[in-house]
């Protein structure tokens, strides 16, 4: 008992006991707490099994913002459940859960409809969960500031799940917003800047090598193909060649270029096709790189070397 008090400063007795469960030191001869310890010694559990796990939880799930109560609420039943019940107990559990969305507030149908659209979005464009979680955090604020109104609420779930994208770095494109969602392209981009200037959110441009990898694993260029085109991404940049230009433009060009370089010759069709632009934007940005960038000596270098 060398770390705790050895004697009890109110009979003066040395008969002292540590109470582990409740980490107190404790005098037998008069009842006194002289120590309150407070530190939990008992041994932590294991979970062996999804029984034993549940059984020993001490938390529920955590919050997330992908569920329009946040995780936090709970419902009267499920419908599969409730079927197995008796006539009389059906009934009334029903009746509870049709008062429980009676009472439940506008904002929390429209979230419950909303953030059910938003998933199947994120699946279909195979979003990562940190993305999908932001959008729903992104359109939740959006509903309790009033920008819904006016607006579908498909449009804004777009919008939401591109600011999203976005933030994050993932690279998707406007075109595939408007075709996962069947919003047209114009709605979703307007959308998105209406959400994201009355939030007050801060989105810096988007990076063209971003798109790269996507790009080139569509129209199966190698590992070298995409790091030249990297590398000529990062020239543009340097003589100002991607400000004012779409980054998906911009990138697909580039890939363009250097596939012609590494003798991968797919056409501008084909690289238009993947990146969602049209044939005469990769055009203009092809010859603005090999301009800019005097670039066409490697281009015909490799012609050279295929003739020998």
């Amino acid at each position: 008992m060398s770390e705790f008090v050895k004697k009890c400063p109110e009979c003066a007795g040395i008969n002292l006991f540590l109470n582990k469960e409740k980490g107190e030191v404790i005098c037998k001869d008069c009842g006194l707490v002289v120590e309150e310890k407070m530190v939990d010694f008992t041994q932590e559990w294991r979970d062996l099994d999804s029984e034993e796990s549940d059984r020993k939880r001490r938390t529920g799930a955590p919050m997330t913002y992908t569920q329009y109560d946040q995780g936090l609420g709970t419902e009267v039943g499920q419908k599969a459940d409730l079927y197995k019940l008796g006539s009389k107990d059906k009934n009334k559990f029903f009746r509870l859960r049709k008062w429980q969305y009676r009472i439940s507030t506008a904002i929390e149908r429209n979230l419950k409809l909303a953030l059910a659209e938003l998933k199947r979005v994120s699946s279909y464009l195979k979003l990562p969960k940190s993305v999908e979680e932001e959008a729903a955090r992104i359109y939740t604020l959006a509903v309790q500031r009033g920008l819904v109104r006016g607006r579908s609420m498909e449009s804004v779930v777009a919008g939401s799940l591109y600011a999203a994208c976005r933030r994050h770095e993932v690279p998707r494109t406007l075109d595939e917003l408007s075709e996962a969602s069947g919003i047209e392209k114009k709605e979703v981009g307007r959308t998105y800047r209406f959400v994201t200037r009355e939030l007050g959110i801060t989105i810096l441009p988007s990076n063209p090598a971003d798109y790269i990898a996507r790009f080139a694993s569509s129209l199966k260029l190698s590992a070298e193909t995409q790091s030249k085109a990297v590398e000529i991404l990062e020239m543009a940049q340097k003589a100002e060649l991607t400000s004012g230009r779409g980054p998906t433009g911009i990138a697909a060009a580039a890939l363009y270029v250097s596939a012609l370089i590494h003798g991968e010759k797919r056409t501008q069709r084909e690289v238009a096709d993947v990146a969602g632009v049209t044939e005469v934007t990769i055009r203009n940005r092809y010859k603005e790189l090999l301009e800019k960038l005097d670039l066409e000596k490697e281009i015909k270098k490799t012609k050279k070397k295929k003739k020998e």
